[in-house]
């Protein structure tokens, strides 16, 4: 678990790491998406967070991404959530793999 405290002053003074409460907080905004805009089922909510913690969420999925990417902690074939890759990637290298198994005359079933 990562937890972060205001400043350095606050991390030594306390003894306790924490996110601030102000950077928790969000202003959910309703956004009109289509269709009759008396239902309520036509909108989304946005949540609109603070830039310190947008900055910091960014700043910590960095290193996360870093960390994961040094130590290989996902495979080649995962392409769902991974930078560069898509559901197009994962079907082409799919696609590659079974055309590449008819070529060999491997037996190949797909459904």
């Amino acid at each position: 678990m990562l937890l972060l405290g205001r400043s350095q002053s606050s991390l030594k003074g306390h003894g306790k790491h924490e996110v601030p409460e102000d950077w928790r907080k969000a202003n959910v905004t309703p956004v009109f998406k289509k269709g009759k805009k008396e239902d309520p089922e036509n909108y989304r909510p946005v949540s609109l967070t603070s830039v310190p913690g947008k900055v910091m969420v960014q700043l910590i999925l960095g290193v996360i991404n870093k960390h994961v990417e040094e130590k290989k902690v996902i495979g080649s074939g995962q392409h769902g959530f991974t930078k560069g890759k898509s559901c197009l990637t994962n079907l082409i290298a799919f696609y590659d793999g079974m055309t590449s198994w008819v070529d060999e005359e491997r037996a190949v079933d797909v459904v």
